[in-house]
């Protein structure tokens, strides 16, 4: 099993027989309660909204929660979850604007006589989250578990209408609060008398769990871990980081890892994305090319991939294809240069004429496992042997053709 406790914990000793199992895990204390199985679904559900997939998940009787999930790129996490309910009410002799929840665990007589440590993995591989949640207003609120630790009484946690507004239009908002000495604490949480919390969308879960995940590890104080928040927001925000669910993952009901398994055993599927994602590091390789002004795509049927306007002001229309993974006897890699359909009734329909692109850059994934790309002129590829005005079907990758698109223009045709 692995070990959860206090990881400076001083009376290990007397936890030890406080102990319980969950989810093959040892923890310092497990609470049965009730009325929490919305929380429950919710926060599972925040998991596939994020583009994860729940594995596992322990029962939503029992806090803490353990979650096992993977997330869009594939990369497991495990989560010790300690979820509370935040909800909006009127309170006499409070701000009228607070979304607020009561961290409240055990029977209030187990309190005076124990501490309730939080369940923590001394080994650092599964990350513990102490979170409240609003499932009306959609809202997450993440305090930092070793300031908690161990847990207080009936504390309340609180957001503002403003920091709910900020995630509901950035999906994240960091804020502090100011923390105080109480009845069981002689000195306030942080020695800085303040405390950063970080308020999220349910669709920024795996966001804030890798937030926490890296918080945890390096021992972040409230500044730091208030700066590090801002950083991690940001950074998620960012082109190609995001990881909210992705148009088609909401079109088709599915997540992103279930749209890829549909992909991968369907061969045709799969071929053809492929094909398009070999376009798209053509596309990358050809925009970072000195040589190349511009790079547009020409998703038309009968039009080439690309057309590629070149620093002397020349236009180049260039068709991408998939090298073969079973290379010649002799080594040199064989590509296919012909169209997926044929036209009814034409036996050359699906042969290229030599004027149809300027350039062809074959990809050499398949043998090489590499996104590299060799590129030749159309006019110096062999001819069909019947139909002699038509490219033939197959080639080889050989000597003539050049590393780069500057330099199979610059080739003459008969040039080696």
């Amino acid at each position: 099993m692995t070990g959860f406790t206090q990881q400076s914990d001083p009376n290990a000793a007397a936890i030890q027989g406080l102990r319980s199992s969950l989810a093959g895990r040892l923890v310092p204390r497990v609470y049965q309660v009730s009325g929490r199985t919305d929380i429950h679904t919710f926060l599972l559900a925040a998991v596939r909204d994020g583009g994860g997939t729940v594995l596992y998940a322990s029962s939503p009787m029992r806090v803490p929660v353990y979650t096992g999930l993977e997330d869009h790129r594939r990369q497991r996490l495990g989560l010790m979850v300690y979820p509370f309910r935040m909800k909006r009410l009127r309170t006499r002799n409070r701000p009228g604007d607070e979304i607020r929840g009561q961290l409240r665990y055990g029977s209030e007589e187990s309190w005076p006589a124990e501490d309730h440590v939080v369940a923590r993995d001394i080994a650092g591989v599964d990350t513990t989250l102490l979170v409240g949640v609003d499932p009306e207003e959609n809202l997450i609120v993440g305090l930092d578990p070793a300031l908690y630790d161990p847990l207080p009484l009936g504390i309340s946690v609180y957001a503002k209408d403003q920091h709910a507004d900020e995630v509901r239009q950035h999906g994240w908002a960091v804020w502090e609060r100011t923390n105080r000495a109480g009845a069981r604490r002689a000195a306030p949480r942080a020695a800085e008398g303040l405390e950063t919390l970080v308020g999220f969308s349910p669709q920024r879960l795996l966001d804030y769990a890798r937030f926490e995940r890296s918080a945890s590890d390096l021992g972040l104080d409230p500044p730091l871990r208030f700066a590090a928040a801002i950083d991690a927001g940001s950074a998620a925000r960012e082109p190609g980081t995001a990881s909210a669910r992705h148009r088609l993952e909401h079109n088709f009901d599915l997540t992103a890892h279930e749209i890829l398994d549909i992909i991968h055993h369907r061969m045709r599927l799969e071929v053809a994305v492929k094909g398009g994602v070999a376009e798209y590091h053509l596309e990358r390789l050809l925009r970072a090319d000195p040589a190349v002004t511009s790079v547009t795509g020409l998703d038309l049927d009968a039009q080439p991939d690309f057309d590629v306007r070149m620093s002397d002001g020349s236009t180049v229309l260039v068709e991408c294809k998939n090298v073969s993974p079973e290379p010649y006897a002799n080594g040199d890699f064989k590509v296919e240069v012909q169209k997926t359909r044929a036209t009814s009734g034409d036996p050359a329909g699906r042969l290229y004429r030599p004027e149809q692109f300027d350039v062809v850059a074959a990809c050499l994934y398949s043998p090489t496992r590499s996104w590299d790309f060799r590129f030749i002129r159309s006019s110096r590829l062999d001819r069909h042997p019947v139909h002699a005005d038509r490219l033939a079907a197959t080639h080889r990758v050989d000597e003539r053709w050049s590393r780069t698109l500057r330099d199979a223009l610059d080739r003459a045709d008969g040039e080696s």
